[in-house]
């Protein structure tokens, strides 16, 4: 195995040549990834069902077909992205240059995971590169197949600026030893402290997708076959390995019967009769896993599923009911296909069960009262959260993708991945005029100094309604003034 410290040098050399900051070279770059995606569309999807079972269709539409919409997007809004942001100014200000320049960090880290890993490296790739970084690529080693295919990579990018690190746990832990200027890390929260540690070593700012258990609570004023519809849908998926899947159900006793008995319809509708057979069920990532979820099942109450078959990892959709709250199935994510329900009697229970936990990476909510939404939203914290839905807050471009506290810090997607992957620089340009204004500012002061710069910088004037003409007429006069007061 090649040096971690030799990878990391070439990159940080290669981005100090300057290469990858010019608008030119990034979109190249992002349409060489595009055409790489495009190319290797059946690759990709044999990958995905080596690791995963996952069929072509759900290979397409879980993964490949967010990439390039991501791709799309980016490189429209890049240039508007890239330019100079100009911010509002004051009086002592508004003959200066002022603006928000974004500039590339410089070299950053991206780990991945296996439960989406072709998504969860290329989406933030594609921030990285758009922002103009070199970017160190670490797959996980426990998707091994679809690991392989991202170091095709190479052969489409810079294999400088852009490399491929495999590999598994000491080639991670050599690589955190090497100083980056971000890192973006996707997993759970003990290894996420042990890439914040890693950088805290050389004051790296990091990005944590971490995870937990999100909840979800089904009140009884709503539509309950279209609420576990879509709830059986957002599940199961992947199964059950989904970081934003609802983790568990909350609702009151009086509904429970009925979530259960429509969660099975719909599994029925989905699935078939044998779960087994059908092409659209995913299967657990290896044995390790397998295991650890079957664990979870000791004690509990089955209402539906629990079937299981070690030698393919299997495990049946699983509901369980009369769940306790501090049931091991209750103290850790579950990231597999059961579902507990707990019983609450309503929302205010439901909110105060919420707050004593950890903060969510997303949070879902069923209701036709739209106060009761706002009220959940406002009374409760989570990464993200959707209504009367799941999971489909990560398919808006639009709104950042993130956790907070124990499920992770930071956010991206689309613009919010450009603006996590850029350094926000301060630029004021002036020039060596107008020096009778700048006389405020020197000593020897007064309190007459002190009235005018009050002024100046405090007064508020309309400038929809004033004009931008009349406003830098005002700040001549204000200068004349102030040469004749001061000189």
């Amino acid at each position: 195995m090649e040096g971690m410290q030799q990878v990391v040098g070439r990159a940080r050399a290669a981005f100090s040549s300057g290469r990858c900051r010019p608008l030119e070279f990034r979109m190249q770059q992002l349409k060489n990834l595009e055409r790489m995606v495009r190319e290797k569309e059946k690759e990709i999807a044999a990958a995905l069902r080596a690791d995963l079972h996952k069929s072509g269709h759900n290979a397409y539409s879980h993964e490949i077909l967010g990439v390039l919409g991501e791709l799309a997007l980016v490189m429209e809004k890049l240039p508007s992205w890239a330019a100079p942001q100009p911010v509002k100014k004051n009086l002592l200000t508004m003959r200066d240059e002022a603006y928000i320049y974004p500039e590339p960090l410089g070299v950053v880290l991206v780990i991945g995971a296996w439960n989406y890993p072709f998504t969860l490296i290329v989406q933030p790739l594609i921030g990285a590169i758009a922002a103009g970084n070199a970017v160190v690529v670490k797959p996980s080693e426990v998707s091994e197949h679809t690991s392989q295919l991202i170091a095709d990579i190479s052969q489409y990018l810079d294999q400088e600026l852009y490399p491929v690190v495999t590999g598994g746990v000491p080639e991670t832990t050599e690589l955190l030893t090497q100083r980056f200027d971000h890192i973006l890390y996707t997993g759970n929260s003990a290894v996420g402290k042990i890439v914040m540690a890693a950088a805290a070593k050389h004051l790296t700012p990091v990005t944590l997708e971490l995870g937990g258990k999100s909840p979800c609570y089904i009140d009884k004023n709503c539509d309950l076959a279209v609420a576990c519809r879509r709830i059986t849908w957002g599940k199961y998926l992947n199964c059950g390995q989904t970081c934003i899947a609802p983790d568990y159900v909350l609702c009151e006793p009086s509904i429970q019967s009925q979530v259960v008995e429509y969660i099975k319809a719909n599994l029925q509708e989905f699935y078939g009769e044998d779960v087994k057979k059908s092409p659209d069920y995913e299967r657990i990532i290896n044995k390790r896993h397998f295991r650890r979820i079957v664990s979870l099942l000791e004690g509990q109450k089955i209402a539906h599923g629990g079937e299981t078959d070690e030698a393919s990892c299997f495990i049946a959709p699983t509901v369980l009911t009369d769940v306790s709250p501090e049931s091991r199935v209750m103290e850790e994510e579950i990231f597999g296909p059961v579902l507990p329900i707990l019983s609450v009697k309503g929302v205010d229970e439901a909110i105060e069960f919420i707050n004593s936990r950890e903060k969510p990476l997303a949070l879902y909510v069923f209701s036709n009262d739209k106060k009761l939404i706002k009220r959940v939203i406002s009374e409760t914290s989570s990464g993200g959260m959707t209504a009367n839905d799941v999971l489909m807050h990560s398919a808006v471009m639009d709104l950042p993708f993130g956790g907070v506290g124990n499920s992770g810090m930071g956010a991206y997607h689309g613009k919010h991945s450009f603006e996590t992957f850029s350094h926000h620089r301060a630029c004021l340009i002036k020039d060596l005029k107008m020096e009778g204004m700048n006389k405020l500012r020197y000593p020897p002061n007064s309190q007459k100094k002190l009235d005018w710069v009050k002024f100046f910088v405090l007064k508020q004037f309309n400038k929809a309604r004033l004009g931008l003409i009349f406003s830098a007429l005002l700040g001549l006069v204000a200068a004349v003034v102030i040469k004749v007061m001061f000189l």
